[in-house]
C-alpha cells in the first residue's frame, strides 16, 4: 500500500506539464495556497525588515522607509497574502497565479540566457530543498552552451546561521553553490547548511573579478545570493517564500528582476515540476 502510494505520487509530479496542473501541483503540495509558514513567522520578519535587521536585509540596502505597513502590502501586492493587519495567527498563504505569473517571467530569464549563452551562477541558501531545482537549470544551461560559473570553490566564509556564527567554505554541488561547515559539520547537515547570508556570493563574485574570469550574466538562487548579487549590480532571480521580504523589496526597487513567490521549504520532489515547467517554457530540455 505505501508503495502504491508513493508510485502514485511520482506519477502525479511526472505528468505535470500544462498551467493549469502546475497550479493544482502548487495548491496540493502547499507550494503555494495554503503554505507552511505561519502568518507569526512572516509577520516577524517584516517587523525586523522594518528594523533594518541584517539578518532579514540579507544584502539589500532599503531605499525607502519601507515600515512594516508597507511590507505587508507589498507581500499582499507579490504573494498574495492577506493584507489585513488585524490577521496575525495561523497559516500565510500565497496566490498561485501569482506564482505561476512570476514562474513565467523567470523562465523568460532562462531562456534569454540560453539564447545569448550567458555565463550564469547559481546559488541556494535552500540546499535541502531547493537543490535539485536549480540543478536542473544549471544542467539544461550548460547543454545549451551557456557557462555555469564556479567561483572561489571551498573558500572559507564566516557567516551567521541558525547554529551561531561559523566559519564555513564555499563549495559547488551539481553546479550549484552552498555553504559546508568548514571542519566538516554534523552529521545529517549534507547536502549544506542552511543560509540567508549574502556573503558566500559577494565572496564568490570577487573571486570572479580577481581571476579575471567571465562574470555572470544571471544569478539564479535564493536568501543572500539573489538579494546579494542584485545589490551589487548583476541581474538576479530566484525564488522566495512569504516570510522573505528582502528579495520582494529587491524586486520592488529595481535590483532583482524577478521574484518566484513559492513556499520554500517543502520536499524537493515537489520542486521538479517546476523545473520542467520552466524549462519547457525555455524551449530547453533537461
Amino acid at each position: 500500500m505505501v508503495l502504491l502510494r508513493l508510485l502514485r505520487r511520482w506519477v502525479t509530479i511526472a505528468a505535470v506539464s500544462t498551467h493549469a496542473e502546475l497550479r493544482a501541483h502548487l495548491v496540493a503540495a502547499g507550494l503555494a495556497g495554503v503554505v507552511g509558514t505561519s502568518r507569526e513567522v512572516s509577520l516577524r520578519s517584516y517587523r525586523l525588515f522594518a528594523a533594518r535587521d541584517p539578518r532579514v536585509l540579507i544584502g539589500i540596502d532599503p531605499e525607502w522607509p519601507w515600515e512594516q505597513e508597507d511590507l505587508l502590502a507589498l507581500m499582499a501586492e507579490r504573494c498574495g497574502v492577506s493584507a489585513d493587519p488585524r490577521y496575525t495567527r495561523g497559516p500565510d498563504t500565497i496566490d498561485p497565479e501569482r506564482t505561476l505569473a512570476a514562474l513565467d517571467g523567470f523562465a523568460d530569464r532562462i531562456a534569454e540566457a540560453a539564447r545569448r549563452g550567458a555565463p550564469v551562477l547559481f546559488g541556494t541558501g535552500h540546499p535541502h530543498r531547493l537543490l535539485g531545482f536549480y540543478a536542473g537549470l544549471a544542467d539544461a544551461l550548460s547543454a545549451a552552451g551557456c557557462e555555469v560559473l564556479t567561483p572561489a570553490q571551498g573558500r572559507s566564509v564566516d557567516i551567521l546561521t541558525r547554529f551561531g556564527l561559523r566559519t564555513c567554505r564555499l563549495d559547488y554541488a551539481r553546479g550549484v553553490a552552498l555553504v559546508r561547515e568548514a571542519d566538516g559539520g554534523r552529521p545529517g547537515c549534507e547536502p549544506g547548511l542552511h543560509s540567508h547570508s549574502p556573503l558566500p556570493v559577494r565572496v564568490a563574485l570577487d573571486a570572479a573579478a580577481e581571476r579575471g574570469g567571465p562574470l555572470p550574466e544571471l544569478v539564479v538562487g535564493d536568501h543572500g545570493w539573489v538579494c546579494g548579487a542584485g545589490q551589487l549590480g548583476f541581474e538576479a532571480i530566484g525564488l522566495a517564500d512569504t516570510d522573505d521580504p528582502a528579495p520582494f523589496v529587491g524586486e520592488a526597487q529595481g535590483s532583482v528582476s524577478v521574484v518566484v513567490p513559492v513556499d520554500d521549504a517543502v520536499r524537493s520532489a515537489h520542486y521538479r515540476p517546476l523545473t520542467r515547467y520552466v524549462l519547457k517554457r525555455a524551449c530547453l530540455s533537461q
